[in-house]
């Protein structure tokens, strides 16, 4: 019996729900094994294992190899997508987040297991839309956070990423503020010292960037 296997091509046609069910087996304890390539293909293929066990060990290999490609794509920010029939919307000024929206958002955006309730407070459904402006509904808790389940994985990824050089952008401008008011309020014997130390300003500002964490790939 020939098994027809039909595997995603980009992010968007994964779900957020079916990467958070593969993050839940992709362990160290699992890591190159044979289990862990059953349930990618279990997962993003919608195969049962029956089928599974039927296809040739080398064509699920290359199908976790080409599966793994599209997982190291960096994605783009996307503003607006459509789930159900229902047009959502990136939230249009992050200033006018209140603090319930942001204690939501904080609280669940770097758990796999609860992003799609982050998701809730990023991607709102578009009340009105004039070219590539909108206005979106008002935030009344994570009512909608199952469905969002179901969004695609290059939409909820790529606000992540968005958020994560975000914070990387204001860490810096923060450390350069600092590191610049420390030069002026240093006397030169202090600089000498840490330049005879091998450790000056400019090196300690290269270490503290390289702490920050690097961009997602």
């Amino acid at each position: 019996m020939k098994v027809e296997i039909l595997v995603p091509d980009k992010l968007s046609e994964i779900t957020l729900g079916q990467y958070q069910k593969f993050v839940k087996v992709n362990t160290e304890e699992n890591k190159d094994t044979p289990f862990l390539l059953e349930k990618m293909v279990e997962i993003f293929c919608s195969l049962n294992l029956q089928d599974i066990l039927k296809i040739k060990f080398t064509s699920v290999q290359e199908i976790a190899n080409k599966l793994n490609k599209l997982f190291e794509e960096e994605p783009k920010h996307v503003k607006t997508f459509s789930l159900n029939g229902v047009n959502y919307g990136f939230i249009p000024n992050l200033d006018d987040m209140t603090l319930g929206e942001y204690i939501d958002l904080d609280s669940n955006l770097t758990d796999w297991e609860k992003i799609h309730t982050a998701m809730t407070v990023l991607y709102r459904p578009i009340k009105v839309k004039k070219n590539n402006k909108y206005n979106i509904e008002e935030y009344t808790g994570p009512n909608n956070a199952e469905q969002m389940k179901d969004m695609p994985l290059n939409v909820a990824m790529g606000s992540m990423v968005f958020f994560y050089n975000l914070s990387n952008e204001l860490l810096t401008t923060t450390l350069n503020f600092l590191v610049n008011e420390m030069e002026e309020s240093m006397t030169l014997e202090q600089q000498q010292i840490l330049e005879q130390n091998g450790v000056g300003i400019n090196q300690s500002m290269d270490l503290l960037k390289g702490m920050l964490p690097s961009s997602t790939k």
